[in-house]
C-alpha cells in the first residue's frame, strides 16, 4: 500500500505542478511569449518528475505514468496485479491533482488558458496529435526503461536524466497538443475541463499506452542477448 501511495502522491503532484504552471504562468496575456511560456512548462512537468523521483523512487520506483507501468509490465519487470494497482493509484491521483488546481482557479483571480491545463487540438489534426502523442510517449518510457535498468543503467541519476527528457518532449509537443504522454495526467484535468477535453481524452488514454508498449517491445529487443 506504501507503493501505491507514493504513486498516487507523486501524480497529484505532477499534475498540480506541471498543468499549474500551465494554468496560471503558461500563456498569461494570451501570447506564448508571455508568462512562462512553453519552456517554463516543459520545465514544470520535468522538474516535478525530477523532484518526486528522488523523494519516492526508492519507495516505488516514481513511475506515476501509466505508460511507464505499462512499459515495466511488459517489460517483465512487474507483476500484473501490481501493474493494474499503480495504474488505479495513478489516475486517483491525477484526478485529485486536477481537483486541487480547479479549486484554486474557482477561489481567485485567473488568466491563464484553461480551468484545468487539459489537453486541446483542431479536430483536424487528430491523426497528427495520435502520432505525436505515440512517438513521444514512446520516446520518454523507452528512456525510462534504460536508465532504470539493474545492469546498465544511469544508477542515481536515472531521475535526473528522466526529469529532463520530459523536457524535451514538452518542448517539441506542447505546440502539437499541449503534451500528455501520461494518460493519469490527461484524465483529471479533462474530468475537471469537461466539453471537448472529455470528447478527445480517449486520444490522450491510447495513444500513450500504445507508445509505451511500442518502448517495452524495443527495449526488450535490442537488450536481449545475440
Amino acid at each position: 500500500m506504501k507503493k501505491y501511495v507514493a504513486e498516487l502522491i507523486g501524480t497529484l503532484v505532477l499534475v498540480l505542478m506541471g498543468c499549474g504552471s500551465a494554468v496560471f504562468a503558461g500563456n498569461i496575456a494570451g501570447t506564448v511569449g508571455d508568462g512562462v511560456g512553453t519552456l517554463g512548462v516543459a520545465f514544470a512537468f520535468g522538474l516535478a518528475v525530477v523532484a518526486m523521483a528522488y523523494t519516492i523512487g526508492n519507495i516505488s520506483g516514481c513511475h506515476i505514468n501509466p505508460a511507464i507501468t505499462l512499459g515495466v509490465w511488459l517489460s517483465g519487470r512487474m507483476r500484473t496485479k501490481r501493474a493494474m494497482m499503480y495504474m488505479l493509484f495513478q489516475v486517483v491521483g491525477g484526478i485529485l491533482g486536477a481537483l486541487l488546481l480547479s479549486l484554486l482557479v474557482a477561489t481567485g483571480a485567473h488568466e491563464g488558458p484553461t480551468f484545468t491545463g487539459a489537453n486541446s487540438f483542431a479536430p483536424e489534426h487528430m491523426w497528427q496529435a495520435f502520432l505525436a502523442e505515440t512517438v513521444f510517449t514512446a520516446l520518454f518510457v523507452w528512456v525510462v526503461l534504460g536508465t532504470t535498468d539493474e545492469k546498465k543503467g544511469a544508477g542515481n541519476m536515472a531521475g535526473l536524466v528522466i526529469g529532463l527528457t520530459l523536457v524535451l518532449v514538452h518542448i517539441v509537443c506542447i505546440p502539437i497538443t499541449g503534451t500528455s504522454v501520461n494518460p493519469a495526467r490527461s484524465i483529471g484535468p479533462a474530468l475537471m475541463e469537461g466539453g471537448q477535453a472529455m470528447g478527445q481524452l480517449w486520444l490522450f488514454i491510447v495513444a500513450p499506452m500504445l507508445g509505451g508498449a511500442i518502448a517495452a517491445g524495443v527495449w526488450r529487443f535490442i537488450k536481449s542477448e545475440a
